[in-house]
């Protein structure tokens, strides 16, 4: 199964090229799911009319043409499958607390829950074994990192605090009930945060593999372009590959007016610095339409005109942004692909069995494999956009 996501800047048509090219997947033959994590959902008025069912909160993923479905997640319902057992808790204890009930329901809803729940649905079609091809229409670009960025945080709470609070909080609860009047949790609460972040440490495993990857919308603007590139080195951090750049809404050249002449020439440089920016990805570019694309043909018509001759559906074939290589010595060097990003922006500490690796405002906890976990950091650098961690021999390195 094919998993192929969609992000870039607000309003720069992720929506748009994520529904055409679901919509082009699904004229092929390929049975496709088209789903959003974005609040702002919009996939449904991209489709149009036909696709007024898949807006009912609860429904199955909706028909809405031959081969092509549409998911837009009733975050409520998933949202009382995976955080209702933690909310009780927090309830009984804003209401130990004395506050209002109607507040109190509003503070137990954590920020950005319809995103986290349409991953966690996302998951579930993924391992269903129904579809040939998901399209994620994803929030915009500094959303999707957070989430994406969010199993492998969470994962670090969960493997190396929750086990002491779980100990803690039995052997103190009589106490605390006694002395605070405030509800401790029980075995529930934190079984209900384990499975919370098994699900999600499998949706990170589905994105992560080789048959998943993220596609960067822009329109050819210096901001627009800034954002994208920072999006690539966020991405890459995490793991996650990038296997193409769509550049949308580039005006046409032929018989330009003045006005629109001057737009030609912003958006040439733009372009040429898209290429540069992205060397060794493929570069699709969709011209301004001149009328608003809506409906399942008119979207599977612009995603054809957009691919060209290529296959959107391929799979990539690189090795991904992350690797190990072994060295005759018994050493080993980690490769991460972080374009953009020179040695200077780059901080790495050692913590056990961890790598610590921040870039910028992003950082990753890298849990070592128990082949390098027994090594010892040798050195770093970043040679074309690479970050290569060197491992040694304890006895080896301390010569």
């Amino acid at each position: 199964m094919r998993i192929v996501l969609f992000t870039g800047k607000g309003g720069v048509g992720k929506s748009t090229v994520a529904a055409g090219t679901a919509a082009l997947a699904a004229a092929r033959g390929r049975r496709t799911l088209v789903i959003s994590t974005d609040a702002a959902h919009s996939l449904a008025d991209a489709y149009g009319a036909a696709a007024s069912g898949a807006t009912h909160p609860g429904a199955e993923p909706t028909e809405v043409a031959p081969n092509l479905f549409l998911q837009q997640v009733d975050a409520q319902l998933r949202f009382e499958q995976s955080w209702a057992d933690i909310q009780r808790y927090l309830l009984s204890v804003l209401d130990a607390a004395g506050m209002d009930p109607v507040a109190a329901e509003e503070m137990t809803v954590i920020p950005g829950a319809e995103e986290v729940l349409a991953l966690l649905e996302l998951r579930q079609h993924a391992r269903s074994g129904r579809w040939d091809v998901v399209v994620v229409d994803c929030a915009p670009t500094a959303e999707t990192l957070r989430l994406l960025a969010l199993p492998e945080a969470l994962g670090w709470y969960i493997e190396r605090l929750l086990p002491i609070q779980r100990r803690l909080v039995k052997a103190l609860r009589p106490v605390l009930n006694r002395a605070a009047g405030v509800p401790m949790p029980g075995d529930g609460v934190f079984d209900a945060i384990t499975r919370l972040h098994a699900e999600l440490d499998d949706v990170h495993e589905l994105l992560s593999g080789p048959e998943a990857s993220v596609r960067l919308v822009l329109t050819p603007e210096k901001v627009v372009l800034a954002e994208a590139r920072r999006a690539f080195t966020s991405l890459c951090l995490f793991g996650y590959r990038v296997d193409g750049v769509i550049a949308n809404r580039v005006f046409p050249t032929d018989d330009a007016d003045p006005w629109r002449a001057a737009w030609v020439e912003a958006q040439r440089g733009v372009l040429a610095e898209v290429a540069q920016s992205f060397n060794g990805l493929p570069v699709h570019s969709s011209e301004y339409q001149p009328s608003e694309p809506v409906g399942v043909d008119a979207l599977a018509d612009l995603a054809s005109t957009l691919y060209g001759d290529t296959d959107p559906l391929a799979v990539p074939e690189d090795e991904g942004p992350f690797r190990v290589t072994r060295s005759e010595d018994g050493g080993a060097v980690v490769h991460l692909a972080l374009p953009f990003v020179s040695r200077s922006e780059v901080e790495l500490a050692r913590n056990g069995d961890e790598l610590v690796m921040t870039v910028g405002s992003y950082r990753r906890l890298l849990t070592l494999p128990p082949g390098l976990a027994r090594l010892r950091v040798a050195g770093a650098r970043v040679d074309d956009g690479e970050l290569r961690v060197r491992f040694a021999e304890p006895a080896l390195e301390a010569r």
